[in-house]
């Protein structure tokens, strides 16, 4: 190509630039000083432009030298101010080369980058780890390949190459627009040039809002797959490939080597198919990430493709559950639930006698017309939120309705030990401390309770305690949930556990 046919598009590709950089979105937002642009452009035949300091003190303003005076060329119209708003005049020659500079706007501590642009705009290349060093509102340009795609609406992506890995947070199409990443056709492998300004968003390191400058398809391309979902009892997964580069290696992470193996690989021209056989689950969900390698000879190139084992649902007491690392795996929690934050959404808390939590999005809590009391079993996943533990991806599989019930009412019942009451009395008398035998009295009537346990599903030395974990005593109102049952022809209540009590005074 001529040179006179590069320039002209080395100026589109930096109008792209300017158009993200300018974007409200990326002006870099201090505490103690704010300027109206961090991106100031100048004409090539000389000129003027400013922009405008919003200070809480003393400020100065300084440029970035990368040998001594190399950003003679470019006049400050003030280098320091004081607090409040303060116009900033940048004048230049008329240049034949476009040429760019660096500012640093420093106030109480804090320093603001301001990059300055006459002409073409010229951003040395930088690996990911000179992007993670460096300073943030700064632009660069980077080359890497795609290790993994998040969003391919905006266009979210990581970005590899040999130092380490960013985020790109945004894509732009050709004609620098957003939600358009699709244009492009990325996948994982392809290696890419992009230009962005750089962002910390907690400990992750963004390029914001990227303009594509250069794609190198991958030579290796993941195709389609047999089995993409295995079953608990394992068998072969297939993956069918495109292959232009000198043979194809295929990585298998060492958390998944103990249960997944290679039976073949087989070629034909740019055709591969590799074979994979999964061992039985006996634990819960699992997958793992294949990574498939070619070279042209001195570059690597890879695809990848996920593979998922359905495994056995693990049953876990709330504690169990809340002790398990976040995982695919399936577990199954009954307990009783003690709060709903909302039944459309699906957020309830449950409990049983081993501890509570909270269950984020479980369907059909609305559907099935589950309340306060109510025993339910859950399926689901083990999930996190800010380093608390919920479940999530949940359903409801099973509910036992709890009826609120006085002792009148309980008296007139028949025994039955799958039907649960909420029962609400004060307490007369304690048998047994260790396993809550006591008598309840309300208005209507009077009723012994064998057995009071911290919480439902309580087996074993699980059951004792709750008397002296809670501080009951005789005259207390306590709230349980039992069954009816009977002893030598005397009603009782029965499969009882502790929901709430009030101290009497």
């Amino acid at each position: 190509m001529k040179i006179r046919n590069i320039i002209p598009a080395l100026v589109a590709v930096f109008a792209l630039v300017i158009a993200s950089c300018t974007d409200d979105d990326n002006i870099s937002l201090l505490d103690n000083v704010q300027v109206s642009s961090s991106y100031i452009s100048l004409p090539l035949e000389g000129g003027s432009n400013s922009f405008t300091v919003n200070a809480k003190g003393d400020w100065t303003l300084e440029k970035v030298m990368t040998k001594k005076d190399s950003v003679k060329w470019l006049t400050l119209s003030t280098a320091a101010g004081a607090a409040g708003e303060t116009e900033v005049k940048l004048t230049a020659p008329t240049t034949l080369d476009g040429r760019s500079a660096e500012l640093l706007l420093t106030c109480n501590g804090q320093v603001q980058h301001i990059n300055v642009i006459q002409g073409l705009a010229t951003i040395s290349p930088a690996t990911c780890a000179q992007v993670i060093a460096g300073p943030d509102s700064k632009s660069y340009m980077v080359t890497g390949t795609v290790s993994a795609i998040a969003n391919t609406l905006y266009g979210n992506w990581y970005l590899t190459d040999n130092t380490g890995t960013i985020y790109i947070y945004g894509t732009l199409d050709a004609k620098g627009n957003k939600q358009n990443f699709s244009s492009w056709g990325l996948e994982v492998g392809d290696e890419v040039t992009v230009t962005g300004s750089k962002t910390t968003y907690g400990s992750t390191v963004e390029l914001v809002d990227v303009t594509v400058v250069k794609i190198n398809k991958s030579l290796i391309k993941v195709d389609s797959v047999e089995n993409e979902k295995l079953p608990v009892e394992g068998g072969e997964f297939i993956a069918y490939l495109t292959c232009k580069g000198q043979g194809v290696s295929v990585d298998i992470p060492e958390t998944a080597k103990d249960w997944l193996s290679i039976t073949s690989i087989q070629s034909a021209g740019t055709n591969t198919v590799v074979k994979f056989k999964a061992a039985q689950n006996e634990g819960g969900d699992r997958s793992t990430t294949l990574t498939f390698h070619t070279t042209d000879g001195s570059k690597d190139y890879t695809s990848q493709t996920t593979l998922t084992q359905l495994g056995a649902i693990v049953q876990a007491s709330i504690a169990e559950f809340i002790a398990a690392p976040v995982s695919s795996t399936s577990y199954r929690l009954t307990g009783s639930i003690t709060k709903i934050d909302d039944a459309t959404k699906g957020n309830v808390y449950i409990k049983d006698y081993s501890g509570e939590v909270y269950c984020y999005k479980l369907a059909d809590v609305a559907a099935k017309g589950v309340k306060v009391g109510d025993i339910v079993t859950v399926v689901g996943k083990r999930g996190d939120y800010k380093g608390t533990p919920q479940l999530v991806s949940g359903v409801i599989e099973t509910v036992k309705p709890v009826a609120s019930a006085t002792i009148a009412d309980l008296l007139a019942k028949a025994d039955d030990p799958n039907t649960y009451y909420m029962v609400t009395g004060t307490i007369t008398s304690i048998a047994n401390a260790t396993y809550g035998n006591l008598t309840l009295k309300d208005a209507t009537g009077e009723i012994f309770s064998y057995g009071t346990y911290p919480g439902y599903g309580a087996t074993g030395d699980a059951r004792k305690g709750v008397v002296d974990a809670k501080g009951l005593k005789v005259g207390d109102q306590l709230t349980v949930i039992a069954t009816k049952g009977s002893h030598n022809g005397s009603p009782q209540l029965t499969n009882g556990f502790y929901v709430s009590h009030v101290s009497a005074q």
